[in-house]
């Protein structure tokens, strides 16, 4: 009795250990909306579309000016400088052309306003890589709205695995009153010389193993939690989730999915970043044109700084080409077509790997149902034969050890049969998951 009563202590102050933290009850709905909004791998996700998206906006240059402006300000006494400054100021004379003063020239201050305009006209190369940035960003997002979808699974996950460690604790707990009420029968029997001592002792171990399991189940429980909180980016110290609905115990006809679907997001990702890799191989092979610019500028001169007594213009249009770069440009085509065909090897190999993966998928769901219908049979077989026993060994038909060896049995069966349902349920959404 006084090993009874340290392990009843022990395990009363494992429980106010336990539940000393807010234990805050959730609906799996409500998980799905919030980790969309507060996950770090999804912000993750939104920040690389983010970051495309600008890539591709920086791509508008291809239509719009470049316009600068400037003012410079210098003092000289260089001929040929200061001979041009008064000319652009409009304050050269006739005695300015003296010899002697040509070549000598005082100091002279010249302050320049310059507002200079670009427009490109015609730049065939860059027309594709504004195409092959369009084609990152949408690619970016598909994988951010696809790693949603991953999340949402994962939480999902998290949630049965929160309710398999809740439900496992309830059969724990209820496996624990069963070995302490054996134990105070068997240590009734002793006391009335009708077992042996090692009959007590046999009892006192399957207490101490389901008690031991029962402080892992309540670990599970806070493991369960942090990682749901983790998926949350929630900080669950001195707190624990409680799932508000139970552990889904219904086998459903499922539609099997042999192919993989061409709309999935990662699917369509895959392909638009192929589509990229295209496009700037197009581009490197553009880049052996001729590009056509305009260009213009508007110029004010003075002595004074601002000023704008003098003004002048300049208006044009440029076309050049790049005739050789000492194989640049040919290596740089080579590589993009390198990694074009790259990128298309790896979305074929993608899509393989997911077919394998639905492949595979569809055979663990048939045998995850096989398992929850035999392991419920198992359970109910298990808790008849403890049934049996037990009433036998009120009758003193049976020994200590086979009622202990049936009750282990039968918690085993149990939480097996809980394992199973677990596996069904998560396959399930994982097959959904694959084929959406």
């Amino acid at each position: 009795m006084k090993n009874q009563f340290l392990i009843t202590i022990g395990i009363f102050s494992y429980s106010l250990l336990s539940y000393s933290q807010d234990t805050i009850t959730i609906a799996k709905k409500d998980l799905l909306e919030k980790v969309t909004d507060a996950n770090l791998q999804i912000q993750l996700a939104q920040k690389n579309y983010q970051s495309a998206k600008a890539d591709y906006q920086q791509s508008n240059a291809l239509f719009l000016p470049n316009i600068t402006a400037s003012h410079t300000a210098i003092s000289t006494t260089n001929p040929l400088m200061a001979f041009g400054s008064k000319l652009n100021q409009e304050i050269l004379t006739a005695s300015d052309f003296n010899p002697a003063l040509l070549n000598d020239p005082a100091k002279i201050q010249n302050f320049a306003t310059v507002i200079s305009v670009q427009q490109p006209l015609l730049n065939a190369d860059g027309l594709y890589e504004r195409k092959a940035a369009k084609a990152k960003m949408q690619a970016y997002q598909l994988q951010s709205e696809r790693t949603k979808e991953y999340l949402q699974l994962e939480v999902s996950k998290a949630y049965m695995q929160l309710q398999l460690a809740y439900k496992a604790v309830t059969v724990l707990t209820k496996a624990e009153r069963t070995a302490l009420a054996n134990l105070k029968l068997i240590d009734n029997y002793f006391k009335q010389g009708l077992v042996q001592k090692t009959d007590v002792l046999n009892v006192q171990i399957r207490v101490n193993e389901v008690s031991n399991q029962l402080q892992y189940a309540n670990s599970n429980i806070q493991n369960a939690s942090d990682y749901l909180g983790f998926l949350l980016n929630e900080d669950t110290k001195n707190k624990t989730f409680k799932p508000s609905e139970e552990l889904e115990n219904t086998i459903t006809v499922t539609t099997v999915t042999t192919e993989v679907p061409e709309n999935r997001k990662d699917i369509q990702a895959m392909t638009q970043s192929t589509s990229a890799y295209q496009k700037m191989y197009l581009s490197s092979k553009m880049n052996f044109l001729p590009r056509l610019n305009a260009f213009g500028s508007y110029e004010m001169y003075d002595q004074t700084l601002f000023g704008t007594k003098a003004n002048g213009y300049t208006v044009g249009a440029q076309l050049s080409w790049s005739v050789f770069d000492g194989y640049k440009s040919i290596g740089k085509m080579a590589k993009a077509k390198a990694d074009y065909q790259k990128a298309g090897i790896e979305a074929e190999q993608y899509k393989k790997q997911s077919q394998l993966d639905i492949n595979k998928t569809n055979r663990q769901l048939l045998d995850a149902e096989n398992k929850v219908k035999l392991s419920q049979l198992a359970f109910e077989q298990s808790q008849e034969a403890y049934r049996i026993r037990q009433n036998r060994f009120t009758q003193g038909l049976e020994k200590t050890t086979d009622l202990l060896q049936s009750d282990t049995q039968m918690i085993q069966k149990e939480l097996e049969h809980l394992q199973a349902i677990f596996e069904y349920n998560f396959t399930k959404q994982y097959l959904q998951f694959l084929t959406n």
